[in-house]
């Protein structure tokens, strides 16, 4: 992988369950940034200031909490660079308005609360976007942070210098914004080094080995309930009749058949026998489920075993459809396809699921979760007793 690519991948997309896990500490300390906001406002001021601009910063604060708590979601990821641009876009308005809001003698530093909102905010999406945006997003708050504090220092001078007064004001945020990016920096080359490692029994390999295992599985079956009862039978017998002829050209039939479905079969529909039994129906005419990367293939081959394992799901209920999309898409990505020589591909997965919709989501979500961050446009429709979901990637 290079620079670049690990510049641009997320703890979120490395760890797409991790940062589930984490979005709970997100929301809490996007509620506890609103009401210290609001308390603070409304009982600690040192001057009179504005009422109106007080209100506009918690509201601000409350709109960047929103937009954190919106675009974490695991039905959303990966995290948008938009929603992170928003957010640090809000907080950088709400450290103006509440400086503004108490403009005066400034005799208190601990009513000065966007300091450490503004810390806290760049901490929030730590899991979601990359160091560099990290770095970026906290170092432009504490830039606003000092030039809004030092403002009001020079304007209202105090016992402390101005520049002492611009730099407290911004040290929390470049403190935690600091930590912040080294820990998705590390976050990121720990992870780039295990998928490395894990490069040297690749899931491609994996999966030929599964499916040769399968395939010796089969023939030994069919030697195991046909031809050998047959040739036992031929032993007994002193003359070889035309419906002997007749028997062994059926299971020779049988025996080329299974051969040449074994060879047409594509990973995703040998997974879908192995984890479902005959019963499943794969309708993949043109082969196009083995145009999927080898990550790709892993996150897939989990979910189906996931499905079948659960005591919910009916394989006999379970139908993947996987069809070229090109004439769904419209002119300009047809355009780009014909350009760069990709065509899309649609896969469609319909499950009866015996649960109702809470259920079902309580079972897959973490799926889900894993999903999104593979197949960004997955769709997923819950209904009671039902299961569909749909995404699409490229075949080059």
């Amino acid at each position: 992988m290079s620079a670049t690519t690990g510049a641009r991948r997320t703890a979120q997309q490395y760890d797409p369950l991790g940062a589930m896990g984490s979005r709970p500490l997100a929301i809490g300390l996007g509620a506890f940034s609103i009401v210290w906001a609001l308390l603070v406002s409304v009982f600690d001021r040192d001057v009179v200031g504005s009422p109106t601009l007080s209100a506009l910063t918690v509201i601000l604060v409350a709109a960047s909490a929103a937009v954190v708590f919106t675009a974490s979601s695991p039905f959303r990821a990966p995290f948008p660079r938009w929603a992170f641009v928003a957010h640090v876009g809000l907080l950088g308005l709400a450290s103006v308005t509440s400086v503004a809001a108490q403009w005066g003698p400034d005799r208190s530093a601990l009513n000065d609360f966007m300091s450490l909102i503004t810390a806290t905010g760049i901490v929030m999406v730590a899991p979601y976007r990359p160091w560099t945006d990290l770095t970026i997003g906290g170092a432009l708050l504490a830039v606003v942070n000092a030039v809004t504090w030092g403002v009001g220092a020079a304007t209202f001078p105090h016992e402390i210098p101005v520049a002492v007064a611009a730099f407290l004001a911004a040290a929390p945020t470049l403190v935690l914004t600091a930590a912040s990016a080294v820990f998705a920096w590390t976050f990121a080359g720990l992870a780039e080094r295990v998928q490395i490692r894990a490069g040297s029994y690749s899931v491609e390999r994996a999966e030929r080995d599964g499916i040769a295992a399968s395939v010796q599985q089969d023939r030994s079956t069919i030697l195991a309930r046909d031809v050998a009862p047959f040739f036992a039978e031929l032993r007994t017998r002193e003359v070889i009749t035309d419906a002997d002829r007749a028997r062994a050209r059926l299971i020779a039939d049988g025996i080329r058949r299974a051969m040449v479905a074994d060879a047409d079969r594509t990973w995703f529909e040998q997974a879908v026998r192995i984890e479902g039994g005959d019963a499943p129906v794969v309708d993949d005419p043109d082969g196009l489920a083995a145009v999927l990367d080898a990550d790709q293939r892993s996150v897939v081959r989990t979910f189906l075993r996931a499905a079948f394992r659960a005591s919910t799901v009916d394989p006999a209920g379970f139908r993947a459809t996987v069809r070229r999309s090109d004439e769904q898409d419209d002119a300009a990505t047809r355009a780009d396809h014909a350009r760069t020589g990709a065509v899309r591909v649609l896969l469609e997965l319909d499950l009866a699921v015996a649960d109702s919709d809470i259920g079902i989501h309580r079972t897959f979500d973490p799926y889900f979760a894993v999903l999104r961050v593979t197949f960004p446009d997955l769709d997923v429709a819950v209904r009671p007793s039902a299961l569909a979901l749909r995404f699409s990637y490229d075949q080059h």
